[in-house]
């Protein structure tokens, strides 16, 4: 009798382990086994979310059978910390491991975002703000010209001070490469002048071969103290980058006093009218062989250049009549 009595502690701790294990064995095979979902879903988790609001996302979203087992099974493997909010693409009965793993990896969608080139910096802003793909307030300085335009890849709710940054890094890093590589002789003080004259090129021509011939003009007016005279220069004195100029240019606007307004101040305005791509760049730094001192558009998306004011008319009357064969 004391001998059965002496094994009961025993049997009970016994009893106790394998209850344990059991539970343990239960909670495991629900955590590592396929779960409920039945096709592939993004799932976005909002940034600040806790552990116990992604499971309940997860729960609402169909991802996990139970909010508990899932906090219980993130808990006993050590990623109850680790989670990582985003936006995630789970496959088809992902378990609700492969969830916590893909989760504490932070293996987020990566989307994209493309600023075109000659974009001003407050129409990135703009593009910037209307997207809710960010998040935060912009508190990035976004001078005229210092952001990169290009494709920058991101995951839902960066901060959108990031990719200015980003942006400011980007242009910063062709500065300093392209710089050193420019053709000798040019009239160009620093990377900041290049970077003035690059804005109009860009806005100038879409046309990328056209790019080193616009810059030559250009440095060919400089030559002979001409004027620039160029019509985005005029534009953004009206406008400050900050919309479009739904309107013509008129006699009126040609003589409007601004530093931006190329006809009436020689050399180049104070800082870039836009933020030009690295192709433009490199035309401002390395421009084409051309005697020309004038382009005018040909009608076809690009330019027609001429040595003489005589030729250039020619080539404006021509413009002209098929811009009125057109309208």
């Amino acid at each position: 009798m004391r001998r059965l009595l002496s094994l009961r502690p025993l049997t009970l701790l016994l009893i106790a382990i394998i209850l344990v294990a059991a539970a343990f064995a239960f909670v495991m095979g629900s955590y590592e086994g396929a779960g409920p979902l039945t096709r592939p879903r993004t799932v976005t988790l909002e940034p600040g979310s806790s552990a116990r609001a992604i499971a309940a996302k997860l729960a609402q979203e169909g991802v996990i059978a139970s909010e508990r087992m899932f906090l219980i099974g993130i808990w006993l493997s050590g990623k109850s910390d680790a989670l990582k909010p985003g936006e995630y693409e789970l496959p088809a009965h992902i378990s609700e491991e492969g969830v916590a793993k893909k989760l504490a990896k932070g293996e987020t969608v990566v989307r994209k975002m493309t600023f075109a080139e000659g974009m001003t910096s407050t129409e990135i802003i703009e593009q910037l703000k209307i997207s809710s793909s960010f998040s935060g307030e912009i508190t990035v300085a976004a001078e005229e010209g210092s952001l990169l335009p290009e494709t920058y890849h991101y995951g839902y709710g960066d901060p959108r001070d990031t990719i200015l940054k980003r942006m400011r890094d980007g242009m910063a890093k062709v500065l300093k490469e392209l710089w050193p590589k420019r053709a000798p002789g040019l009239p160009l003080e620093n990377p900041e002048q290049a970077l003035v004259l690059a804005s109009i090129i860009e806005r100038e021509t879409p046309l990328a071969a056209e790019r080193p011939l616009v810059a030559r003009v250009f440095f060919n007016r400089m030559k002979i103290g001409m004027p620039l005279q160029s019509d985005p220069t005029v534009i953004y004195a009206l406008t400050e980058g900050k919309e479009p100029l739904d309107r013509a240019l008129t006699r009126d606007d040609l003589k409007g006093d601004s530093p931006y307004n190329t006809y009436v101040t020689k050399g180049l305005p104070p800082t870039p009218i836009a933020n030009p791509g690295r192709a433009s760049i490199e035309a401002a730094l390395n421009p084409g062989k051309t005697d020309a001192l004038y382009f005018v558009a040909d009608g076809k998306g690009g330019h027609v250049f001429a040595k003489t004011l005589d030729e250039h008319n020619k080539n404006v009357r021509r413009w002209r009549k098929i811009n009125r064969a057109s309208d």
